[in-house]
């Protein structure tokens, strides 16, 4: 007979009382417990061992003397409790004893069916196989992630963790192989090889990164955790508009020795610029895309299918790739790779998540610059005399040209107020607006004004709020066109103030003795080419949050937080300037000595002594 595993104990005998089998897969809680199993007289055989303790029934001094029925409920189950192997056989279960033992009488009862006599067969029901399982009640695991319980005194910290089901784990592997197959087939195997092992070495954030990528894709949005809102901190110099324009001249940067980062100190010669274009010529518009790096060709002036570039479409991040610091646990688990913000994919897996209609191209050589627009020195104008430091930001959009200028803000400083703002038209066709980081779009070329023009519905009904907050833009004709107009805010010695000025300078191709850069004002650990955004200092400094949404950079707001981060220089600046003694007189800072203070850098002095090492 094979073992019972339980598997019917839930299902009633079919034979019921009427079943005989020692081991009953099925069970027999509804029956009553047998009571003649009590009175039976089962035999004692060698095999079975010594005979079980019995109740003291032997010694009464009647035969008909009948003992209560609690002494033969309390004796049975000593019995049981006692017994330590089930009867033998179904030939044992119905032999009278024959140890010489004599019968007991059996108790009546006035509740319930009669009791059969010592003669009849008795009926043994299984209590140590099926039918004490299903006694026993059901087993019921608590609904619980895998996710570490929490304990007053935690070995470790841990966050949450995403954890999927089976079947989503095999979803979001397949739609990865999926988007793999389908993007980088050239590459498909390579791809596949670095995904498994980023995977193998991946920690718990970027395993919630990235299964909130693909939540967010397949199934619907999850609102990112909302960081508090940066509380703007107050600008204090203690010194008036006046004051800050005499200290700031000592936050002034020669760009002499800079040229390798891009800043441009002299005019390109005829003879650079003339092998600039023989340059391009010979590339006939071959160029490598800005944004992922393939080689595409420009059409100045559209092919005659009408196309300006070719290649096809681009695909691309828009966001830079961000470099994990390194942990202490990189040797065991490895560093962990670089990875996109933008989707949160890891350098060389992928293509790029944004796809754009046609490939654009950056010009960064001088020389090339001025084969398209020479640059220009800031002119002397005497009859304007010193004119109060301007902080200016340019937008740039892709051109059959390169990048070109296309809108132009200039405020004043330390105030603010607003000087000059004025859209661009581009000299080559335009390949992509660059909107998500310029702002600017085809609706504000489309309802630009030209320059000049006063804005339409001025005296406007107080309910038509949209041209109060967005009025048109005033539009300029050209590049040259938008540097006139700023070169006239303009003296050589008046303080130009821009985050990565270089960019902007280059734009407008314009070359100023005087610049303050917040790049060098505020430098990277690592020094120059790396930079900080200009994003990530003014919330750490200012308390601001700029350039939010999708929407792009609004070059206003650019200009005048550019110049609060000059401000609060500023502060620090006369506070250092104070205990040496030197003090404001008549706009111009004097040493204690009585001669006028010349204008310094701390980041210049902090260059030239590495160039001296």
């Amino acid at each position: 007979m094979f073992t019972p595993l339980g598997l019917f104990g839930a299902i009633s005998c079919p034979q019921g009382q009427d079943c005989t089998l020692l081991k009953c897969i099925f069970s027999h809680d509804n029956e009553p417990a047998p009571a003649e199993a009590l009175n039976s007289k089962i035999p004692a055989s060698a095999d079975d061992g010594p005979p079980s303790k019995r109740a003291k029934v032997e010694n009464t001094k009647s035969p008909g003397r009948t003992i209560p029925s609690h002494s033969l409920k309390e004796s049975s189950l000593e019995m049981e409790r006692r017994s330590s192997k089930p009867v033998a056989s179904k030939q044992n279960q119905n032999t009278r004893d024959i140890s010489g033992t004599q019968d007991i009488p059996r108790p009546t009862s006035s509740h319930g069916p009669p009791e059969p006599s010592g003669n009849e067969p008795v009926k043994s029901t299984n209590t140590t196989s099926a039918g004490s399982s299903s006694r026993l009640p059901p087993r019921k695991a608590p609904k619980e992630t895998l996710n570490p319980r929490m304990l007053a005194h935690a070995p470790a910290t841990h966050g949450n963790v995403f954890v999927l089901t089976p079947d989503e784990l095999i979803t979001m592997a397949l739609d990865e192989e999926e988007k793999f197959a389908r993007d980088s087939p050239s590459v498909y195997s390579n791809v596949i090889k670095l995904r498994i092992v980023k995977v193998t070495k991946m920690g718990i954030d970027e395993w919630t990164k990235e299964v909130m990528s693909h939540l967010n894709a397949r199934y619907y949005k999850i609102n990112p955790i909302q960081k508090p809102q940066a509380i703007p901190m107050p600008i204090s110099t203690g010194l008036t508009p006046a004051e800050e324009i005499a200290v700031v001249s000592q936050l002034v940067t020669p760009l002499a020795g800079l040229e390798q980062h891009g800043y441009v100190t002299k005019p390109p010669t005829t003879a650079d610029i003339e092998t600039a274009k023989r340059g391009v010529d010979e590339s006939k518009g071959w160029e490598k895309c800005d944004r992922c790096g393939q080689r595409f060709q420009v059409f100045p002036g559209r092919r005659e299918d009408g196309t300006l570039a070719g290649g096809g479409c681009c695909d691309y991040h828009p966001g830079r790739p961000v470099y994990p610091q390194r942990k202490k646990t990189d040797h065991v688990t490895g560093p962990s790779q670089p990875y996109f913000p933008c989707c949160s994919e890891a350098l060389g897996t992928s293509t790029g998540c944004t796809r754009a209609e046609t490939h654009v191209f950056k010009v960064s050589e001088a020389k090339r610059l001025a084969s398209i627009l020479q640059f220009q020195t800031t002119p002397s104008q005497p009859g304007k005399g010193p004119l109060e430091p301007v902080s200016i930001d340019c937008e740039m959009g892709y051109t059959t040209l390169g990048l070109e200028l296309i809108r132009l803000t200039a405020v004043s400083w330390p105030k603010g107020s607003d000087l000059l703002d004025v859209l661009v038209r581009p000299m080559g066709e335009v390949l992509d607006l660059n909107t998500r980081f310029s702002g600017v779009t085809p609706q504000h070329y489309a309802s630009a004004i030209p320059y000049g023009t006063s804005l339409p519905n001025t005296h406007s009904p107080a309910g038509d709020e949209t041209k109060k907050t967005n009025p048109p833009l005033q539009l300029v004709q050209s590049p040259a066109e938008a540097r006139e107009l700023l070169l006239k805010l303009l003296q050589p010695e008046t303080p130009l103030i821009g985050h990565a000025i270089d960019n902007d300078l280059n734009a407008c191709r314009i070359i100023h003795p005087t610049v303050i850069d917040t790049v060098l004002l505020y430098p990277h650990p690592k020094g120059l080419p790396i930079r900080l955004s200009l994003k990530a200092l003014v919330q750490r400094h200012l308390g601001r949050d700029i350039q939010i949404g999708d929407n792009g950079h609004d070059s206003k707001e650019d200009s005048i937080a550019t110049g609060d981060l000059v401000r609060v220089k500023v502060g620090e600046k006369w506070k250092e300037l104070k205990k040496k003694g030197q003090k404001i007189e008549g706009g111009k800072l004097v040493c204690p000595d009585g001669q006028v203070s010349t204008s310094t850098s701390s980041w210049t002095t902090v260059q030239k002594r590495k160039s001296n090492r």
